[in-house]
C-alpha cells in the first residue's frame, strides 16, 4: 500500500531553489534548510556537564554546549530522528518541541514518541519512503540501512536508520538535491546497497566518534567514516556527532588524519558548533 504524501502549508510558492545550508547545532543535531523546508535533525538540545541516560544503567555526560537553544529554533516543518536514544532525542525535545510536529523515524522511536505525546510520527523501515510536499517541491525521504553495533550488541541497542532526502522539482520533474544521513551505524555490508540506488549523492552527513558501550564500537570512529565516503562517495561530506559525549573516544583528528591518508581532503567540509555550511544546486538541475 502507498503511504500518504504529507502536504505541509506554505506562503510562498516559489523558493529559492538555488541556495541550499547546513546549520550544526551539536552532537547529530543540525536544521538543513533547502527549497522552502527547514528540517531539524536527531534533536539535542541538553548542555555541558548534563547526562543522558543509555539504558542498561549506563549514562553519558556532555562535553560541549549546543550552538543555539531549543527556544532559539526558526520554525521547523519536520523533525528526522534516526533513533530513540536520549543523546538524539532528549529531555528538553520531548518536552518542548511542538507535539504536532512531524517526525520521520523508525517504528521503534515512533511507537515511543507516541507514548510521549508526539502525534504526528512516520514510522519506516529499510528502503521505505516517506514524501512531503511544500510548495512547488517535493521532498521524499528514505529508510537507509544501519546497525548501531556489532553482533549480539546490535539487538542489544535500538534500531537505527540513515536517511537520503531527495528533493524534487514538481514543475521539472527533476532531483534537485540527493543528501545522505548516515544515522549511529557502523560499517557494513548493506551500504554498498546504498550507491547502487544511488549513484550521484551531493552531500553526506557523517555521524562519527567512535562511540564505545562495554568497550564495543557502536558509532564509526575517524577509519570507519572515511570507509563509509569510499563506499557511499558523497561528493561533499560533513563529519558531525564527533566530540560531544565522553563515550565518544574517536575525536576528529582522528577522521581528518584518516581523509589525508586517503586524500580525499577536496571532499570533505569541516563545521564547529555554530557554523554552517551553504551549498548551491548547478543551473543544470533548476531547469
Amino acid at each position: 500500500m502507498a503511504r500518504k504524501e504529507l502536504m505541509l502549508a506554505t506562503a510562498d510558492r516559489s523558493p529559492d531553489l538555488r541556495l541550499g545550508s547546513i546549520f550544526f547545532v551539536g552532537t547529530a543535531t543540525t536544521l538543513i534548510r533547502y527549497a522552502g523546508f527547514t528540517i531539524l535533525t536527531d534533536p539535542n538540545f541538553l548542555h555541558r556537564h548534563e547526562k543522558v541516560y543509555l539504558g542498561y544503567g549506563l549514562h553519558a555526560t556532555r562535553l560541549t554546549d549546543p550552538a543555539l537553544d531549543i527556544d532559539e529554533l526558526p520554525p521547523v516543518d519536520l523533525v528526522l530522528l534516526s533513533h530513540m536514544h536520549e543523546d538524539h532525542f532528549d529531555r528538553v525535545a520531548a518536552e518542548q518541541l511542538d507535539r504536532s510536529l512531524p517526525i520521520v523515524t523508525t517504528g521503534h522511536a515512533a511507537r515511543k514518541l507516541k507514548r510521549l505525546g508526539f502525534a504526528t510520527t512516520y514510522a519506516l523501515k529499510t528502503w521505505q519512503s516517506q514524501t512531503i510536499v511544500k510548495g512547488d517541491v517535493r521532498l521524499r525521504i528514505t529508510a537507509m540501512p544501519g546497525t548501531h553495533g556489532p553482533g549480539l550488541m546490535a539487538a542489544l541497542l535500538p534500531p537505527v536508520m540513515g536517511s537520503m532526502l531527495e528533493f524534487e522539482s514538481l514543475a521539472t520533474g527533476k532531483t534537485l538535491l540527493q543528501l545522505y544521513i548516515t544515522g549511529d551505524t557502523l560499517v557494513h555490508d548493506r551500504l554498498k546497497e546504498i550507491p547502487e540506488r544511488y549513484p550521484r549523492i551531493d552531500l553526506g552527513l557523517l555521524h562519527l566518534g567512535g562511540t564505545r558501550v562495554l568497550g564495543l564500537l557502536v558509532t564509526m570512529d575517524g577509519a570507519q567514516g572515511v570507509e563509509a565516503m569510499q563506499i557511499v562517495k558523497p561528493t561533499i561530506a560533513i563529519p558531525i556527532h564527533y566530540n560531544d559525549y565522553d563515550r565518544f573516544k574517536s575525536p576528529l583528528d582522528d577522521f581528518k588524519r584518516a581523509v589525508q591518508a586517503a586524500g580525499l581532503e577536496q571532499q570533505v567540509r569541516y563545521l564547529s558548533h555554530g557554523e554552517t555550511y551553504s551549498f548551491e544546486i548547478p543551473r543544470s538541475r533548476r531547469r
